[in-house]
């Protein structure tokens, strides 16, 4: 390994907890990672082995790749899937030496096979298959940005690790059984070090001339000419046509005739394999989860960010498009408006209840959980509290009603902030007593303290609150690293009444 990338010729790296096996297994062995010399001078990297250029190696998708990642060895990744499941891991690249005429190391073109079983049943890239490029956002890994698929190029930074993330969806209807496939990893040249070194000196353009030049004079005396001499001379030419084609265009081509970037480097025995191998179990997961996952967006960034104005028919998509777009990873969304003192008004359907929509969103089986407006989300004709009743006695008909909640403020400081929260769920109880209202809080009423230490008033809130709240949700901050207070907390829970806690 070259010190350019600030880590050490011989490095030995712990084991990744969980790899080596089954489930979301990518092979570990304990020898350590020992680095080779390094190249030196102009490298082109289409006659260089891309494992001599790059480190490729695994992870599992629940590690915070970095930059400063440490390579370790590469590999075949395991992976174990019901149908109607994800499945995701990481293959970190980081660059040994540069080969490129600009400030980054290099580039390298990723691209991935289809997953096949034996019996011929598959897994196809750009539908089942993703990838995307690991982005650290504030220097934490985080955002994934799409990659083109089943080919993209990406530039690698010198002394900087890059990951990719590699998603796996197991269609419900998927066959079970082993399925197979590589992800290839090529070191190419960049446009530009390409068009450079592509550029045709006055001697090459001279011999290129003089060939076709020779060909054209080859083709076209043949007026009058006898069919069988015809025959050879397009014979001829075609010989030498072919020879100038392979001699200063052979990039393009290959025995079978030319070839696109894909196909020429999955026949490339320089690109680095890595293999993929995905157990799929004989059983579905069923298509709501059976923890709830609700993640709130705020509507007034949607219009902010994508230019709409609330309530108009682009508002309208743009909402659809972020519902949609979560519920594939199986998160229940919510959208937010914040109001005065964090009272805050939520609301998964912007649309009122006997509006056809309305069953279309909350009747989605990915739905676990779905947040009731206690105000209108859209101006309407109708008072608030006619609006609340007439949703409630809507809702309530329907079989997704069980999945209903109210969120009405966010962390609630003070007694009147905690009153505000009473005298809301009292309104929504009377129209519905098997209404749901869900909490936030980190701590009880600062003015009125339930309890001589903050953590006891903490825990006491449940007590204070019922029975105006049936979910409690807290952040785990809360606890200090504490897990063994978990059991504080919900020993003051009455599950016999429908009470949960959320985190």
């Amino acid at each position: 390994m070259d010190n350019a990338g600030g880590t050490p010729q011989d490095v030995v790296v712990p084991p990744v907890e969980g790899v080596a096996g089954g489930g979301t297994a990518y092979g570990w062995s304990d020898g350590g990672l020992h680095g080779t010399n390094p190249l030196k001078g102009s490298i082109d990297p289409l006659e260089v082995p891309t494992a001599d250029l790059v480190h490729v190696w695994c992870m599992p998708s629940t590690a915070n790749v970095g930059p400063q990642e440490i390579p370790r060895h590469l590999e075949p990744v395991n992976l174990l899937a019901a149908r109607n499941e994800r499945e995701s891991v990481q293959i970190a690249i980081r660059p040994k030496v540069s080969w490129s005429s600009s400030g980054n190391a290099g580039i390298v073109q990723i691209q991935c096979t289809d997953l096949s079983s034996t019996s011929g049943d598959r897994l196809l890239v750009g539908q089942s298959i993703m990838f995307r490029r690991v982005v650290s956002i504030l220097g934490v890994p985080d955002a994934l940005v799409p990659l083109d698929h089943p080919v993209s190029q990406i530039s690698l930074i010198p002394g900087e690790t890059t990951a990719v993330w590699v998603s796996i969806d197991v269609p419900s209807a998927q066959p079970p059984g082993q399925y197979e496939g590589e992800f290839i990893i090529s070191a190419v040249k960049a446009e530009s070090d390409r068009s450079r070194s592509q550029c045709l000196n006055r001697g090459e353009k001279h011999r290129l001339y003089t060939e076709l030049r020779n060909c054209l004079d080859t083709v076209e005396p043949i007026e009058g000419k006898p069919l069988d001499e015809v025959v050879e001379r397009v014979k001829s030419a075609t010989t030498s046509l072919r020879k100038v084609l392979l001699s200063t265009f052979s990039e393009f081509f290959s025995d079978n005739g030319p070839v696109d970037m894909m196909d020429e480097d999955a026949i490339s025995n320089l690109s680095v394999r890595v293999k993929l191998n995905l157990t799929v179990w004989d059983f579905i997961l069923p298509a709501t989860p059976s923890l709830p996952a609700v993640f709130g967006i705020s509507d007034t960034v949607i219009e902010d960010r994508f230019g709409v104005e609330h309530g108009s028919d682009e508002w309208y998509e743009a909402l659809e498009q972020h519902f949609k777009w979560l519920l594939q990873y199986k998160i229940s969304p919510y959208f937010c408006r914040w109001g005065d003192s964090m009272r805050v008004l939520t609301y998964t359907c912007p649309w009122p209840a006997g509006h056809p929509k309305s069953d279309e969103y909350l009747s989605d089986p990915r739905l676990a959980a779905y947040a009731v407006p206690y105000n209108q989300a859209v101006s309407g004709n109708d008072a608030a509290k006619d609006y609340l009743q007439k949703e409630v006695e809507i809702l309530r008909t329907k079989s997704h009603w069980k999945k209903a909640y109210f969120y009405l403020w966010d962390e609630p400081l003070n007694l009147e902030q905690y009153d505000s929260v009473r005298n809301m769920a009292s309104e929504i109880h009377a129209y519905a007593p098997d209404a749901r209202v869900l909490t936030t809080y980190y701590c009880g009423p600062s003015d009125a303290p339930l309890a001589p230490t903050p953590f006891e008033a903490f825990v006491k809130v449940p007590k204070f609150l019922r029975p105006h709240t049936q979910i409690y949700c807290t952040s785990e901050w809360v606890l200090g690293n504490r897990e063994d207070l978990v059991k504080d907390i919900v020993s003051e829970l009455q599950p016999e009444s429908g009470e949960v806690m959320f985190s």
